[in-house]
């Protein structure tokens, strides 16, 4: 079987229930301020990895944190997790600026998430 690469987990996004304390809090932990300061996400940029804050855990109601695996190909990977027990959650869709995400429930019910950046 072949499979495709995975560059590790570099985002995580937190669902969030109040945007402005969670943006200090996060921007305490990480010492730095946001990158991505908006009404629908903020977003810090921290030691390569990113981390999101969604409120009200964004429209794909998310209701804990997701890690987000770094993808060469994420239609093939998405393939090949759900072929091996996984189930789509969230099919691949385009976020903006080339970015791919899906998500996928593994069989114990934990959510993975997928991400490809295009060039």
């Amino acid at each position: 079987m072949t499979t495709t690469s995975t560059e590790g987990t570099k985002t995580v996004l937190h669902p969030v229930s109040d945007l402005e304390r969670a943006k200090a809090v996060y921007t305490a932990l990480l010492g730095l301020p946001p990158q991505t300061d908006a009404p629908y996400y903020v977003g810090f940029e921290a030691a390569g990895q990113h981390i999101g804050l969604v409120p009200r855990g964004g429209p794909q109601a998310m209701s804990g944190p997701v890690a987000y695996w770094h993808v060469s190909d994420i239609e093939a990977k998405l393939a090949e997790v759900t072929a091996a027990g996984a189930t789509v959650n969230e099919p691949v869709r385009d976020v903006g600026g080339g970015r791919l995400v899906a998500t996928v429930t593994d069989p114990d019910g934990n959510v993975l998430g997928l991400l490809q950046d295009r060039p």
